[in-house]
């Protein structure tokens, strides 16, 4: 196959790894039932005027299903660390003792349950336009190549290998988020 061809697969073959690889860190933000710290990773504390991710100020850990402890390396941190948690819209209430933050993550309502599976849909969908885009402009790049002189049978080869690479992303996607849905489903 043609090096140039061969650099467009490739280069779309990154992009739907690149969709897929968000979709992920997306759907990870996006709580089930049990608490988990990754909810926490778009949280910035004030730190010394400089707004700063929570994991770089404290230990963030899960000592029960239902609870997340965030315990700050410098004990003047509380305060700040609890007002980022509230600012973040997270739909978390924080609560301190002087030393450590503690979070009760509150059950989901069926309503809410459903909330969450709407939302990892559209996540999902994001990430197949993503993927199609991909297709499309490597598909584009070959038909501008055949008119440079590349061979239709090559540039049609081509095409099919990055419909197949599609059709298998779109897939993965799909299965990320059936395995998410049924997470967010479970009680």
């Amino acid at each position: 196959m043609n090096e140039e061809v061969k650099l467009f697969m490739d280069e779309a073959k990154e992009l739907m790894q690149n969709a897929l690889t968000h979709l992920e860190s997306e759907l990870a933000k996006i709580r089930a039932g049990r608490a988990n710290p990754k909810i926490l990773n778009d949280v910035l504390v004030e730190y010394y005027g400089t707004p700063t991710p929570l994991a770089q100020v404290a230990n963030i850990s899960v000592p029960d299903p239902r609870t997340i402890s965030v315990q700050p390396w410098e004990k003047q941190m509380i305060g700040p660390i609890e007002k980022a948690i509230r600012n973040a819209n997270l739909g978390l209430n924080p609560d301190n003792n002087g030393e450590v933050v503690r979070i009760n993550v509150p059950a989901l309502t069926e309503e809410r349950r459903k909330e969450l599976v709407k939302q990892s849909r559209s996540v999902g969908e994001t990430a197949k336009v993503s993927i199609r885009n991909a297709r499309r402009d490597a598909i584009d790049e070959f038909k501008k190549m055949t008119k440079d002189g590349l061979p239709e049978d090559v540039a049609k080869d081509a095409e099919a290998e990055v419909q197949k690479m599609t059709d298998n992303y779109s897939k993965k996607v799909e299965d990320i988020l059936t395995v998410k849905e049924k997470d967010i489903m479970t009680i």
